[in-house]
Parts: structure tokens; C-alpha cells; sequence
């Protein structure tokens, strides 16, 4: 059984008026809910003070240990509202079970799967109104996070640790419609390397993620596409923000192998998901010679991405530094299209869910 995270209701809450407008149109990551969940981690004590409370802001000592050696682990899950009224997660246990392994990583301390999933849905029924109606694409963005908090200087795991849980209401990530990106295939950064920080979902690894996404949008693209620590003509991982797959003519679906890359919960699902779309799931490396010659020769018919924003996104061409081609017709294709909705679909409530996906809150 996971601690109780009691609820201390805020006295001043977001007015309804106020969150039906933000409702209407909440965007993605801009607007957040009332209530937060908090609990607190030392080494005598280990694991207290969970609660939800007001949303406020936290109270940091300029030496906290965060801010000096950027000790912080984080996910992202969504709750989605059915027709029946009822809400409910998507695989919210891979979620817990991820937190486990990138707290390792960065020497954080466990959070139990009970407590990750009590603080989600606790925070969830403190502010159900807040998230969004069926019948669209917009769901409740939940983010945990864990950071040192410890007041010191010096290279060492902190002993003072605090767990939370905020979310935010988010619209459709295509607004207007599926629409396919181009990727920029950085030659200069890579992502990660063995033995480095690439499993684990940790901030580090997006801040420095940023220079190569200023670097793609110079080149007119939308996100990076990132090689292994070979660079140049290495293999392909995975774009600045979610796993890599790509569909072939011979009916594979092929998805680079873990180890260096994050484990996404949506890449998982969709190798799940492939013998349903008459797709065999292949995890192996893909070089950037094979997929040029691939697209060209049409052995490579479709590529996306898979993630927790955007489920999944049609990639539908790539430039790098002396090269620039599109796949198939440069637009989406017919199966990340029908995988896209069908994961939609189980989310919603609108298909069958035979795998035991979802997990009920209220």
C-alpha cells in the first residue's frame, strides 16, 4: 500500500469562470492546476510529509544542491477524461517504475511505485475539474519531479530530498490537424554516449539538448535528430524529444535498440501495438547511410515519433549538413496515422483496451 498524500485544500483557488477560459484553450505547459503533491526524503527519516497543498512556490537555500549539480529527476504522464465522465492514466506504473532507474542514475533516492502512483492520483482527484472534457485531444499533463534540495557545497549525493507533483491542462499537439516535422541531423552534439545519462529522464540531459535544437531551427527544421558518439555517418537515436521509429517497405517496424536512449513508454507501446498493424517490431541500429538510402530507394516508407506530448509525430524529411530528402510523398503516412489514432483511441476510452493499459482514478 502507498503513503496517504492528505489533502490540504487551497482556500483560494482559480475561479471557475477563470478556468473554463483556460480550459477552452490551454495550450501546453502554461497554465497549472490549484494543489501540488509534496514529500520529503532524509536519510533518518526517509520518505515523509507527503501531502497535497496549494500550489506555491518552493523555498530554496542558494546552496541546494539542485542548483549547483543539477541533482533532479522528472516524468510526464497524462490523464484523460472519457465520455463517461470517468478519468484515467495510461501505463502510470512504466512511469513509476522509470522514476526508480533514473533516481538511481543520478543517486537519488527510490520512490516506492505505490507512492509515485498515490501522489499522481491524489493530485488528480484534488483538482478533477481541472482536467478537460472528452471528445477532443485535450488531457491533464501530470509532471513528477524529485530534486536535492540540501543546503551545501561539495560533489557528493545530497541528504535532503524533495518529491512533487504539479500538472497543467493541454490542448491537441496539432492544433490544426496531424501535420508532418523535418529533423535536423546534428553533426556537431550528440545526446548521449555508454555509460552516460541517456536512460535516465533527467533535466541535465534536455538543457543540454538546447544548443542543438537552436541549431535545427537555424537550418528551418523543427527538432533534431541525434547519432550515437560516433557522429558523422554513426547510427541514428533519437530526436530531441522522442523515440525514433521507422516503418519499411518488407513491414517492419524498426526502432533504434536501448542503452544509450530513454525508454519511452510510447515506444514500448507501439512495438506492442505492431503485429495488430501487420508490423513485425524490430529494435536494432539504423545507420543515417541506411535511412538516406532507404528514402531514396523507397525500402523506408514512413518514420515517426513516439511520445507523451505529441504520441506520435509523422517525421517527414531531413536535412544535415550537405544533404536534404523527404520520406515517401513528404507527408504523413498511412500507418503512423492509424497507430497515432489507435493509441488515442485505448487513451479516450474509444477502443478496446486489451493490454490492461489503463488505470482508473475516478
Amino acid at each position: 500500500m502507498g503513503r496517504d498524500f492528505p489533502l490540504f485544500r487551497t482556500t483560494s483557488p482559480v475561479p471557475a469562470a477563470e478556468r473554463a477560459a483556460i480550459l477552452s484553450e490551454p495550450g501546453f505547459g502554461r497554465h497549472f492546476t490549484d494543489h501540488m503533491a509534496t514529500a520529503v526524503w532524509t536519510p533518518a527519516d526517509g520518505w515523509h510529509e507527503h501531502r497535497i497543498t496549494p500550489l506555491e512556490p518552493f523555498s530554496l537555500h542558494p546552496s541546494a544542491a539542485v542548483l549547483h549539480y543539477a541533482q533532479e529527476i522528472f516524468e510526464g504522464l497524462k490523464a484523460y477524461r472519457h465520455a463517461d465522465g470517468s478519468v484515467w492514466l495510461f501505463r502510470p506504473e512504466e512511469n513509476a517504475r522509470r522514476f526508480i532507474r533514473s533516481a538511481q542514475r543520478i543517486a537519488l533516492p527510490e520512490l516506492p511505485e505505490e507512492d509515485f502512483l498515490a501522489g499522481v492520483e491524489e493530485l488528480i482527484r484534488a483538482d478533477e475539474q481541472w482536467v478537460p472534457a472528452s471528445g477532443g485531444e485535450e488531457s491533464l499533463y501530470v509532471r513528477p519531479f524529485m530534486f536535492a534540495t540540501e543546503a551545501f557545497i561539495g560533489v557528493r549525493p545530497a541528504e535532503q530530498v524533495m518529491y512533487s507533483v504539479i500538472a497543467s491542462p493541454a490542448g491537441p499537439y496539432f492544433p490544426s490537424g496531424v501535420s508532418g516535422v523535418s529533423l535536423w541531423v546534428s553533426s556537431q552534439y550528440t545526446r548521449a554516449a555508454k555509460g552516460g545519462t541517456g536512460t535516465a529522464k533527467c533535466g541535465g540531459n534536455y538543457a543540454a539538448s538546447l544548443a542543438a535544437q537552436i541549431e535545427a531551427r537555424e537550418h528551418g527544421c523543427d527538432q533534431v535528430m541525434y547519432l550515437d558518439e560516433t557522429g558523422g555517418e554513426g547510427n541514428l537515436e533519437e530526436s530531441g524529444t522522442m523515440n525514433l521509429c521507422l516503418v519499411t517497405s518488407s513491414g517492419e517496424l524498426v526502432t533504434p535498440p536501448l542503452g544509450t536512449i530513454l525508454e519511452g513508454v510510447t515506444r514500448d507501446t507501439i512495438l506492442a501495438l505492431a503485429d495488430d498493424f501487420g508490423l513485425t517490431p524490430v529494435e536494432r541500429s539504423v545507420s543515417l547511410d541506411e535511412l538516406r538510402a532507404g528514402a531514396a530507394d523507397g525500402s523506408i516508407t514512413e518514420v515517426f515519433a513516439a511520445g507523451t506530448a505529441a504520441v506520435v509525430t509523422p517525421i517527414v524529411g531531413f536535412k544535415g549538413d550537405d544533404f536534404d530528402f523527404l520520406i515517401g510523398s513528404g507527408t504523413p503516412g498511412k500507418q503512423t496515422v492509424a497507430l497515432r489514432n489507435h493509441v488515442l483511441d485505448i487513451q479516450y476510452g474509444r477502443a478496446e483496451d486489451k493490454h490492461g493499459w489503463m488505470r482508473r482514478v475516478i
